[in-house]
């Protein structure tokens, strides 16, 4: 585990606001937010580029050979359902799963946006855009007692590039905690993205950094000499609003020094134990330069770190199922690492007693074509696609859903982004039918629009 940072140089996931954004920023809306005893959360798992849902959790075995694909169906634990010879682990943990496979109504941008909103990016874009699950999540829960974000973007590629876990016309106090996991996790990005992210700037990578001559020795002997000039000022101060500035202050210190969030980012401090049940051996295939390496199953050990030192929603990325050429190859490549991690993760919170309390779900922007192309890859497909979900005391051991014979349409209850958006902010504890947020222009808005929770897992 030597090439992960300590926890000293995990300081620098936070920030002083010395560019850019400071974390106080994004703390300072959440003065008037409700503080709840609850600690539901939820981890987005998001399948860069579209995963091919035929090739997955929804083969037909039956169709003509340019459709059916390479991959032989297995059975799971539960009775009548099939999946992918290249997901056993998750086959043997089908009954703690619900699948869907019939989600519907995809936007067909190749972002993550819609996983993390729900909505189409057009929705609302003259008032600045719907925000992220996160992002409100971080408005309605967030408080500034919190000694760790509300709301913690581990996305790479793809859905890094795109900024798609932003806080639409909530402003940019809101914006997701993003720390840089490019050093634990490489992802190669094409060429037409490395030049999309390097035009954002540097503080859409690496949102938050402290000054490197800032350690926090010297921040603690500075915060004393502030607190005594600080103490002098309010006293004169009728106001109170000098105690306010010092409470967002005191929270962004708290996130740095406090040493919860740090720590859950340092995977050093991890039992070796643990750390050897997520980790995936003795995969040696051919590898895809936009691919995530065997060791990207550790990024969800990172989530349930994160989520047990307080952050509620933890979004991350398997990259890339952008399968236009070599679908087979890739997926052979991609689909142990997804059946490892999620398997290690949803059974280690299992383990811990936290499967309850903690919402997974597992999707794309979209599926891919029911034929094969020339290339042996497939397409784009917004017609028809897949979702994972687990814990978050949802009824699992399910099948929702299906497509016809070619999976190519939905013939049976659609599931749309929205109903699953509400199904999450339900287990949160956040009623989407009666919440709303209020718009730049006065008006309330639902959180998650038309969309109703999925009646199968409640």
């Amino acid at each position: 585990m030597s090439s992960f940072t300590s926890r000293r140089a995990f300081l620098q996931a936070g920030s002083l606001g010395f560019a850019g954004l400071s974390l106080v920023d994004l703390l300072r809306a959440e003065s008037s937010a409700g503080v709840r005893n609850s600690r539901k959360a939820v981890v987005n798992i998001h399948l860069d580029g579209g995963p091919p849902h035929q090739d997955m959790i929804d083969l037909k075995p039956d169709a003509p050979v340019e459709i059916r694909g390479e991959f032989k169906p297995i059975d799971t634990r539960l009775p009548g359902l099939q999946v992918c010879e290249l997901l056993p682990k998750l086959a043997s943990i089908a009954d703690r799963l619900t699948f869907i496979r019939s989600l519907t109504g995809s936007a067909g941008a190749h972002d993550a946006f819609q996983c993390q909103s729900g909505f189409p990016a057009a929705d609302l874009q003259g008032l600045g855009g719907r925000p992220a699950l996160g992002c409100v999540v971080t408005k309605l829960l967030g408080s500034t007692a919190d000694t760790a974000p509300t709301f913690v973007d581990l996305m790479q590629g793809r859905p890094l590039v795109r900024n798609s876990a932003r806080p639409g016309f909530l402003g940019p106090v809101y914006t997701a905690f993003r720390p840089d996991i490019s050093h634990l996790f490489h992802r190669e990005l094409e060429t037409g993205m490395q030049g999309e992210l390097a035009r954002r700037g540097e503080q859409h990578t690496v949102a938050y950094a402290l000054n490197a001559e800032l350690n926090s020795g010297r921040i603690d002997d500075r915060l004393k000499l502030l607190g005594g000039l600080d103490r002098l000022r309010r006293a004169v101060d009728a106001s109170g609003m000098m105690s306010a500035i010092d409470g967002f202050n005191q929270q962004a210190l708290g996130i740095l020094l406090s040493g919860a969030f740090a720590r859950a980012m340092d995977l050093e401090q991890e039992d070796a134990r643990v750390i050897e049940r997520y980790q995936l051996t003795g995969h040696d295939v051919e590898a895809f330069k936009t691919a995530d390496a065997p060791d990207a199953t550790l990024k969800l050990l990172l989530a349930r770190r994160l989520i047990e030192s307080g952050v509620r929603c933890v979004s991350l990325t398997l990259s890339d199922y952008d399968t236009h050429r070599s679908n087979y190859p890739r997926l052979r490549q991609m689909l142990p690492v997804l059946d490892h991690g999620l398997y290690a993760f949803v059974t280690d919170l299992e383990s811990r007693g936290m499967l309850d309390d903690v919402s997974i779900v597992v999707w794309g922007e979209f599926g891919r074509t029911p034929k094969v192309n020339v290339g042996g890859g497939r397409d784009h497909w917004p017609s028809a696609g897949m979702c994972l979900l687990a814990g978050g005391g949802m009824r699992v051991g399910q099948v929702i859903g299906g497509t016809d014979r070619y999976a190519a349409s939905v013939v049976s209850r659609p599931v749309q982004y929205l109903d699953v958006m509400a199904t999450l902010y339900r287990n949160l504890g956040i009623d989407p039918a009666q919440t709303t947020l209020i718009d730049p222009s006065g008006r309330p808005q639902h959180i998650a629009g038309q969309g109703r929770v999925i009646s199968e897992v409640v």
